[in-house]
């Protein structure tokens, strides 16, 4: 069973990953209103992070800053897969599988027993603006696809 600690770990590598896969998919966007919102929902996962980070913090951890190795080496397969689609359809495209990706990670923690209440409260709090990133992806997903 996995430990209190090591979840919030696991989540907060997560969403470091979500927020500089944001910040990648708005340096590859044309759209001027694209790039702001990608921008803009990069801002709010770093937001997300130093949530986390705190509660690791309460609990004795140390924060987590640099995301996780499958992050990076997603990051960098895509940046290659994107050389050859256009850049805003890709830059969405990559996004929403980011946004499915963490809302997955933050339920299965939730749906799980090892949370203690206040832990769980901070879990749900990120979980609701990671609930809020994956409604904007879908919408940006229709709108660019």
């Amino acid at each position: 069973m996995a430990t209190e600690l090591s979840i919030l770990e696991t989540l907060t590598d997560t969403a470091v990953d979500s927020a500089l896969g944001y910040e990648t998919a708005s340096e590859k966007a044309d759209n001027a209103g694209l790039k702001q919102t990608l921008r803009e929902q990069a801002e709010k996962r770093r937001d997300t992070v130093r949530m986390l980070n705190a509660e690791i913090v309460r609990l004795g951890g140390e924060p987590r800053e640099s995301g996780s190795t499958m992050g990076a080496a997603h990051r960098a397969f895509t940046s290659l897969a994107d050389a050859f689609e256009d850049s805003n359809e890709a830059a969405v495209e990559r996004v929403e599988e980011g946004e499915d990706y963490i809302e997955k990670k933050f339920r299965e923690a939730l749906d799980g027993r090892d949370l203690t209440a206040e832990t769980r409260a901070v879990v749900q709090r990120a979980h609701g603006e990671i609930s809020k990133g994956e409604r904007i992806s879908d919408t940006l997903k229709r709108q660019f696809s």
